[in-house]
């Protein structure tokens, strides 16, 4: 890589004094702001050992710099980012931008396509396009992967960037749904509230019928009346399946339909021979999915440990779809998976990352079907703890397909015909050996929220039927430990064998958020030392001492919206949520790109084939990272705005009906109240909530009374009304109708959390959705 800035070369500071140049007396030690100064220059390199290189540090001189760095982290002035330093609210060094204007020089301005949590502002990058740059050049509207560089601290904008890659141009497109009006004329209902009405003149219909969810292009119009539009695309009716979903799809630009070159290419795949892999047909590896599942990419298999050196320990072993051997680095299906990025999961559809020919079919673990497998071969001992492990290249043949449940009931003691022959010889050992891997995790001691997941249940017509929440069974937590196991052991033999690869990483929570964590719970008589080095274990105890209380579930919430979120990247520092110092994901190539460089990345470091990393993917991963990083927020976002659509849709002949919620969310502007029952929020106006002046307390998440001190609290059980409904945009009003309650500190915490006033209720005017 080579390391280089605009301007400068990379770690050109002058080294001063005499220690880093053989001269006479000590070595200069930096000042702080000389610390700050050069981490701010040169983002790529901001690790211990870049720093300490470039100002000529050695021997006590690096752990000075150590303990100074960390002092700096204390107090706020630097976050760590994978190995390297950071100033807080800083942008990552290569980073996805959407181009949005031009400066008065006609210089590219854009933003982050993601804004990350520390960032209280959106900064402002300037793309400088070199005169004799060849290929397409980005414009206006345009999506870009680019390298950014921090600009002197008082300049605007902030960074300037180079442009790595440039995405598929964005159409001035708008969606909405083809309304056909009382008067005969043709209007178009956007699914974006900041979207307008428009208009469709019938030679511009292009074949739209009442109710079609279309893609529109606006036109020409006259000063007057709304704006007009053309259809340019009729994308499916939304009386129809799967069309909310839709909506998403392509409000998010989710690629969804595979070009005929991928087609191809996966039709002409041929299965996987034999030959140079060992074979595993006869070891009885088992595969459990949820009940629907149509692709199977990993199986797992338990057995004691004969070893009388390890007593008590089993042998545990993880085989997954080896989809290195069907997609190839820089292949037609290999470039649409690096688009995808990931498969995205709607309650509707799946939309996969790699077509059914390799997802469903040569690369899904049947049941009796010859299948390529990547496996590991894990020991433990009987406290839990990882002897040793072993990566295989192998042929597998799943001896059964079992459902979560199905393998759960058979423990139970309500085997069926296919769990009945099963139980003893594979289903007992796996269930023992989950017993051993539990009492490794306890003794590690992961961040443990309980935060039940809502599964929609559609009827035929593609309407909610129901929302439920699906047991948590043992089963499920036995798959997700072994496949835990599974990730650290594979980016534990890669760094072993120090091979580049992309870490599955999460910071711990930022200062600035444990800060507010600490203001939170000091609202509530629970103290949190201030600049300590947060671990998982402290969380889970401030969890314990409120587990029944009656602000469990506010404290849950409020910790839960203080972690970071995790990412890839391939600088590793550990993941904060499950308290391990290496982890990758390994085990479902099937549908997360990530997992397939993992892959590669064992088969070439193993010597297990020719399918291994290249040198090019290699210098790409910090790319590749941000990539599917982006990627997997687009789906997170796209996911939990289709679910806001059909419970906003399955609501909507139910307004004036009242429902009991919980506060999920405060704000200055009003509060967010989500039905447990639907797992939906809506929004609640503060001018709505009554004849008093509303106070936002930031520090104890409320809005209370000046006049009477009583408000609500985030976590609050309310009842509230449903006043309107916006289907297509997702949105829900409230109107409340549980009485505000006392709310002890409230008008002397105000003071201390710099509280806003916010506006009383006027009569006749109501506050507009929110979109979430």
């Amino acid at each position: 890589m080579a390391k280089r800035i605009f301007g400068r070369k990379a770690g050109g500071v002058s080294k001063r004094g005499t220690g880093a140049s053989g001269g006479e007396g000590r070595e200069h030690r930096p000042t702080r702001d000389e610390i700050l100064k050069f981490i701010t220059e040169n983002p790529d390199q901001g690790g211990k050992r870049e720093i300490a290189r470039a100002f000529g540090l050695k021997g006590e001189g690096r752990v000075w710099l150590k303990e100074t760095l960390r002092e700096m982290q204390d107090e706020g002035l630097l976050q760590k980012r994978a190995k390297r330093m950071a100033r807080p609210g800083a942008l990552p060094h290569v980073v996805v931008l959407d181009v949005f204007s031009r400066d008065a020089d006609g210089l590219l301005l854009a933003r982050p396509a993601e804004q990350h949590d520390d960032n209280r502002s959106i900064p402002t990058v300037s793309i400088r396009t070199p005169r004799a740059a060849k290929g397409p050049v980005p414009g206006i509207g345009d999506r870009v992967l680019a390298k950014v560089f921090p600009t002197d601290d008082e300049a605007d904008p902030a960074y300037t960037a180079r442009v790595i890659r440039i995405f598929d141009k964005r159409e001035e497109a708008v969606l909405g749904i083809f309304r056909r009006m009382h008067d005969g004329s043709f209007r178009i209902e956007p699914v974006e509230r900041r979207q307008p009405e428009l208009i469709v003149d019938p030679e511009f219909q292009n074949g739209a019928e009442n109710g079609d969810l279309v893609e529109v292009e606006p036109v020409k119009s006259g000063r007057y009346g709304l704006p007009k539009a053309k259809v340019l695309t009729v994308l499916g009716s939304m009386t129809s399946e799967k069309a909310i979903s839709m909506i998403a799809i392509h409000a998010h630009e989710i690629p969804h339909i595979f070009p005929s070159d991928v087609i191809e290419e996966a039709e002409a795949a041929k299965h996987a021979a034999l030959k140079g892999r060992e074979d595993w047909r006869g070891l009885p590896l088992v595969t459990i999915d949820p009940a629907d599942a149509k692709d199977h990419d990993d199986a797992v298999h338990a057995e004691p440990d004969t070893d009388e050196k390890n007593p008590g320990g089993f042998i545990v072993t993880v085989a997954i779809a080896d989809v290195a051997a069907y997609v190839r680095f820089g292949a037609a299906l290999d470039r649409e998976a690096l688009r995808r990025g990931n498969s995205v999961y709607f309650p509707d559809r799946v939309v996969p990352m790699l077509p059914e020919r390799i997802s469903n079919d040569l690369c899904s673990l049947r049941e009796g079907e010859d299948r390529p497998a990547l496996a590991v071969r894990m020991t433990f001992a009987a406290d839990g703890r990882k002897v040793r492990h072993s990566f295989h290249r192998i042929m597998m043949r799943s001896a059964a397909k079992l459902a979560y449940s199905q393998a759960q009931a058979a423990i139970d003691g309500n085997a069926d015909e296919k769990t009945g022959p099963l139980l003893d010889p594979i289903l007992r050992p796996l269930w023992n050996a989950y017993k051993v891997l539990k009492r490794g995790r306890d003794e590690r001691q992961p961040l443990e929220l309980d935060l039940p997941e809502r599964k929609i249940i559609l009827k035929q017509d593609g309407t909610v039927d129901r929302v439920i929440v699906p047991d948590r069974l043992d089963a499920h937590k036995l798959i997700e430990e072994f496949m835990i196991q599974a990730n650290v052991a594979a980016a534990e033999t890669l760094e072993a064998k120090r091979q580049p690869l992309v870490y599955r990483i999460h910071d711990a929570p930022s200062l600035a958020k444990q800060e507010s964590l600490r203001e939170f719970l000091h609202t509530l008589g629970i103290s949190l030392a201030r600049g300590a080095q947060m671990r998982p274990a402290q969380f889970n105890g401030i969890l314990s001492r409120v587990e029944g209380a009656e602000h469990e579930a506010l404290v849950n919430e409020v910790v839960l919206r203080s972690q970071s979120q995790a990412v890839y990247s391939p600088d590793n520092i550990g993941h904060f949520g499950l308290n391990l110092r290496r982890y990758a994901h390994f085990t479902s190539p099937i549908r997360r790109y990530a997992d397939l460089i993992v892959h590669r990345s064992l088969i070439g470091s193993l010597g297990l084939g020719n399918e291994g990393l290249t040198r090019d993917e290699e210098a790409r991963l910090e790319e590749i990272s941000a990539l599917i990083s982006t990627a997997e927020r687009r789906a997170m976002a796209a996911e939990r705005e289709t679910v806001d659509r059909l419970i906003a849709t399955h609501l909507a002949t139910r307004v004036d009906e009242s429902f009991q919620g919980r506060v999920s969310g405060v704000t200055k502007a009003g509060l967010f109240v989500q039905l447990p029952q639907y797992g939906a929020d809506g929004f609640i106006p503060v001018s709505s909530l009554g004849d008093d002046y509303y106070i936002f307390d930031e520090a104890a998440r409320a809005l209370f009374g000046e006049r009477t001190g009583k408000g609500y609290q985030l976590a609050d059980q309310v009842e509230v009304r449903l006043i309107e409904v916006a289907p297509m945009a997702g949105a829900m009003r409230f109107e409340m109708l549980s009485e505000p309650k006392p709310l002890p500190g409230s008008k002397q915490s105000f003071h201390k959390s710099k509280g806003r006033r916010a506006q009383p209720r006027r009569p006749g005017k109501s506050g507009r959705a929110r979109r979430r």
